[in-house]
């Protein structure tokens, strides 16, 4: 089943309006494309690196900083940008974004110096702290009666190894790093974004890793919560300045990475209603007086039905192109908030489309009900959406496309052969 032409056709340039990113991966992308279909904006992409998600664009310029550019080096370089508002039509304050949680990290900790140049959508400085850490995420949830996985916290801030309680989660568990901007500043063989924990020798030789590779953080451990990828659902969600909810909406996932760096990011899922999850969601933002930008992890435990809240990321997510292509474009909330100072009745999608960086065969394979596989088919025959094809793109990056899905199937060869009952 081949992927469906884009339809957006991108708007004219609209005066006032200007994008800057920090990162180059495929939600960077995503960012730009959906400035792009609604502004005409072409936005200015800071990174370390170049790499194929955002090379040989005409929607955006780049400016690479190197490998070893070091985080004060990437805040001068956005600092220059922003001072630069000769490159910018009518001289617009651009809106700041960033899509992985290290880098909102940084942002967040230079915003005094930031918001000088730029409209910056972050969260205040306690309430990132307290949603971003998985650790205090739970307790949150627990304060507002949305549901959680069992959680236990090791705390390796010390420096030390810390002691491993007796656990009553069963086996295997799952263990994770509590704030992903602090375990990505470390290395150690064996290194995985979400690790499966078979035993409990298992988790003590994870523990002596992690200590001997020198994290200083918490690490979480949460029951397995039973069911496949396509138990998983993912809501993107933005809160304007005035409190309110102005996008909200919802995909169930149907297929996973499975690479150790990027488990759990979906790589296809269809969009759909899920007015429980969008309430419980609703209710946890306005509870901790959230701003911006949201992305909540939910699986729905099939030994009772409920919706299990994993986390939510402090920023709009990898994936956030199928909000757009289903008919809420992601950009146009943060706009009307901070660039035209305007109320917006809350943006859904209306549409029901497939989302897939994999090719449709690799995608069948691990649809194991045959109902879901039908109802599928016909979602992606209608509509199915990759957020790199953009018909205004030259054949560089046609080429491209085509060349990462078939490293995909690379990919899942090697990781992930064949469909599991938990998703490891």
């Amino acid at each position: 089943m081949p992927d469906t032409p884009a339809r957006p056709v991108a708007a004219a340039p609209t005066p006032g309006v200007d994008l800057v990113l920090l990162g180059g991966d495929i939600g960077i992308y995503a960012l730009a494309r959906a400035f792009h279909e609604k502004y005409g904006t072409t936005a200015t992409v800071v990174t370390r690196e170049v790499a194929g998600p955002v090379a040989d664009s005409s929607i955006l310029r780049t400016i690479e900083l190197g490998m070893a550019a070091s985080e004060e080096e990437m805040i001068e370089a956005l600092v220059k940008v922003g001072n630069d508002k000769a490159s910018r039509p009518g001289g617009a304050r651009p809106v700041l974004l960033a899509n992985a949680d290290f880098l909102v990290a940084l942002l967040a900790t230079h915003r005094e110096r930031l918001s000088a140049y730029f409209h910056l959508p972050l969260l205040d400085d306690d309430v990132l702290d307290a949603v971003a850490d998985k650790a205090t995420f739970s307790a949150v949830c627990a304060e507002i009666d949305v549901s959680t996985p069992r959680t236990v916290v090791l705390d390796f801030t010390d420096g030390t190894a810390p002691e491993v309680p007796e656990l009553d989660l069963g086996w295997p568990l799952v263990a994770k790093a509590s704030r992903s901007s602090a375990y990505n500043a470390i290395s150690f063989p064996g290194k995985r974004k979400v690790f499966e924990i078979a035993d409990r020798p298992q988790l003590l030789d994870l523990v002596q890793r992690l200590t001997t590779a020198g994290y200083r953080d918490r690490f979480v451990l949460q029951e397995m919560i039973p069911g496949d990828d396509t138990a998983m659902l993912s809501v993107t969600a933005y809160v304007d300045t005035r409190a309110e909810v102005t996008l909200l909406g919802g995909a169930q996932v149907l297929l996973e990475e499975h690479t150790p760096g990027a488990l759990g990011n979906p790589a296809a899922m269809f969009t759909t209603d899920l007015p429980e999850v969008f309430e419980q969601s609703v209710r946890f933002l306005k509870h901790t007086g959230y701003r911006g930008y949201a992305n909540f992890d939910v699986k729905i435990d099939p030994r009772d039905g409920v919706a299990k809240f994993f986390e939510v990321n402090p920023r709009i997510g990898r994936n956030n192109y199928y909000m757009t292509a289903a008919g809420a474009n992601v950009a146009e909330p943060v706009v009307a908030d901070l660039v035209e100072d305007r109320a917006l009745t809350r943006l859904v999608p209306h549409e029901e489309i497939l989302y897939s960086i994999v090719p449709w065969l690799l995608l069948r394979r691990y649809l194991v009900d045959p109902d879901l596989r039908t109802r599928v088919r016909a979602i992606g025959s209608r509509r199915t959406v990759h957020p790199l094809a953009y018909s205004v793109e030259g054949i560089k990056r046609r080429a491209y496309v085509l060349a990462a899905q078939a490293n995909q199937v690379k990919k899942f060869l090697q990781h992930y052969p064949r469909p599991s009952a938990d998703g490891f």
